[in-house]
């Protein structure tokens, strides 16, 4: 059975993307409250056992590291990897909402868009959802850097993925990252173009 590692994803009672159906998933993250398998800050994933993993699915946390960290934290992504093993990975979208700023003239506490959570505003998304980072008490929750998808693919590319697929909606980039090239499994899989040669 193929093993997915969803890094932050706080809790097993939030779906995973359909493509992880019928996968094994562990649950690593760094607040004990969600009960995960492996209790570690990603910025330590060297230290887990090595090539172990399928995929890493990281929904809504790079953004929490630092800058600095961030190329540290993919460098874990790769490590716990499988060599055809990819990265699929969500942030919030920056310079979509630069653009939707710049366009509606909307100022930093205006409301962006509604979530399921309530509403989001300008500030949330830049700088963390400030209802949950009041709400817990635990400043991990805010954010401390943000990408656009070119500088995200620019970041993967700097941490030695050679094959970057992404895309922006809804103020999200969603992206996949590959240390060697795809196979045609995980291109089927992904919706990716097929490999040369496959």
């Amino acid at each position: 059975m193929k093993k997915v590692l969803n890094v932050g994803g706080h809790s097993k009672n939030i779906p995973l993307p359909r493509c992880y159906a019928g996968w094994e998933h562990l649950l690593l993250d760094i607040d004990p409250k969600g009960n995960p398998d492996i209790l570690c800050d990603a910025r330590e994933l060297a230290q887990q056992p090595a090539a172990s993993f399928d995929s890493v699915y990281c929904s809504h946390n790079l953004e929490h590291y630092y800058k600095h960290d961030v190329l540290k934290v993919l460098a874990g992504f790769a490590h716990v990897l499988k060599p055809d093993g990819f990265v699929y990975l969500v942030v919030p979208d920056i310079a979509g909402v630069m653009r939707q700023v710049a366009e509606k003239g909307l100022d930093i506490s205006d409301v962006l868009y509604q979530s399921p959570a309530g509403p989001i505003t300008v500030h949330d998304v830049i700088y963390g959802y400030s209802v949950e980072i009041e709400r817990s008490g635990n400043p991990f929750f805010a954010h401390k850097t943000g990408f656009s998808e070119r500088s995200l693919i620019a970041t993967f590319q700097a941490a030695k993925y050679n094959w970057v697929y992404s895309g922006c909606g809804n103020f999200e980039i969603v992206a996949y990252a590959f240390i060697n090239q795809p196979g045609a499994e995980n291109a089927r899989l992904l919706g990716l173009p097929a490999p040369q040669g496959g």
